[in-house]
Formats: C-alpha cells, structure tokens, sequence
C-alpha cells in the first residue's frame, strides 16, 4: 500500500479541527461574527460558545441542524465558476442586517468555508461598507487566511459595483 492510500486509511474526522472566523473593521466594529464551514454549523456547541443566533447557509444540500434555536437563511450555491454569486448578495445582506438590526450575531458557512461563504461576505462588505474589492478581501483573508473564492467569482467581486445594484 503506498504512503497516500496509508493515510486516507488512517483519516479520522475526529482529528479534525473545526475553525470560525471574525471579520471585523480595522477600527473594531464587528460585521460578521463568524464565517466557516458547515462543520462549525452542526456543532451546537461552538455555536453556543459565539452566541450564534443567525445563520446564513450558503452551501449546497446541507440541512440546518436548529431551527427551533436560531435562525436560517438558506441560499443554495454552486461552488461554479459561472455561478452569478452577485445576483445572491441581495438576498444575503439584507439577512445580515435583520440580524444585526436584532443585535444577532450572524454565521455565514458553505461546506467548507472558502469560496462562497467568503465570497458572500466580501460582497457584503463591498455593498454595506462601500469597501472596495481590495480592501473588503484583504479583511476577509486576513480574518480567514483559507479563504480562497473560485475564479469567477473573484472576476465578479472585481467587478462588481454594489452602487449600481443596490439603493441601499
């Protein structure tokens, strides 16, 4: 048996580390609580620990775990290039700011927390903090260093002008 077969053999989930992430302004104001993956999602506990009361669910085919404890907005992504992740920002901010309005605490997750998690809060930060793209990234990865959007929608968060799309 070679080394790679070796240690997909000896894998383990419970070797895994789950992970969240805060993303706040470079003066401190906190803007999303925590953005990760779905691991993080479907631990109650680490939810607890955050004081978690939103969740915007950005994955695909991936239930919500509590819905009598917190809650959900769930919008079905593809992970594809060619996926229009900005037509989704709408629907994605405004869920954002009910929680905030709420005084919530809001965590944005995918199945695994680096392409359209970070891409929705980047687009986030860009429509509601008028950042422009270099700066609301810079944020995000410097919070989450694992962040990592596909291609194309880094070409659309380049291009996107939240101003044009949005009254808000």
């Amino acid at each position: 048996m070679n080394s790679l077969t070796c240690e997909i053999n000896g894998f383990s989930k419970t070797r895994l580390k789950k992970q969240s992430t805060r993303v706040t302004t470079v003066t401190g104001r906190r803007l999303i609580e925590t953005l990760a993956s779905q691991d993080a999602a479907h631990d109650l506990d680490v939810l607890r620990k955050f004081k978690v009361t939103h969740v915007l669910n950005v994955a695909y085919g991936v239930a919500n775990p509590f819905p009598h404890l917190l809650h959900y907005r769930t919008v079905t992504l593809l992970d594809l290039p060619d996926t229009d992740i900005t037509s989704y920002f709408p629907e994605g901010c405004a869920f954002i700011e009910e929680a905030r309005a709420e005084e919530g605490v809001v965590l944005v997750h995918c199945n695994a927390g680096v392409s359209r998690s970070s891409s929705m809060v980047i687009g986030y930060l860009m429509t509601r903090e008028r950042l422009a793209f270099n700066d609301a990234f810079s944020q995000v990865k410097a919070a989450r260093p694992s962040i990592c959007p596909n291609p194309g929608f880094l070409l659309q968060l380049k291009n996107y002008n939240p101003q044009a799309s949005t009254s808000s």
